[in-house]
């Protein structure tokens, strides 16, 4: 019997609506807003190019006391470790936020800056973690040790 946490998986922003409430997943994406009044930052990654606009609405009241100017400013990157809380599809969260694709809530355990990021590099790392689509097998993702 393992002991602490589940580790968490490494999923690419537009990955996020096929994974499963209450999963712990880590991701990065670019900060379009935030909200201090509910303490929630919005979070994109338009990849891949021709894929559904996700967006990310990350919670970080957990975090506050450690949240920084850095991880708050639009068009910074962000890394988040946390839960999903929900998931909605395009149309509920058209009625929810204006936005047409998918919206994910998530509740953030850590964020932290990416820095310095060649985004189109990450992109490529992360797909070559994914096993090759086969005509047999179905899609494992790897889980992340954190």
């Amino acid at each position: 019997m393992a002991n602490g946490p589940p580790p968490s998986g490494l999923y690419l922003l537009s990955e996020l609506p096929s994974r499963e409430v209450r999963e712990k997943v880590r991701f990065l994406g670019c900060v379009t807003s935030y909200s201090t009044a509910s303490a929630t930052l919005r979070l994109e990654h338009q990849y891949p190019q021709n894929g559904p606009s996700v967006v990310a609405q990350v919670n970080v009241d957990l975090v506050l006391e450690r949240l920084g100017s850095q991880e708050t400013r639009v068009g910074e990157w962000v890394n988040v470790i946390g839960y999903i809380t929900s998931i909605h599809p395009s149309t509920d969260s058209r009625k929810l936020s204006g936005h047409g694709g998918p919206m994910v809530h998530v509740q953030a355990l850590i964020i932290w800056s990416a820095g310095s990021l060649n985004v189109q590099q990450y992109e490529t790392s992360v797909d070559a973690l994914r096993p090759k689509k086969s005509s047999i097998g179905g899609n494992n993702i790897p889980s992340d040790t954190t």
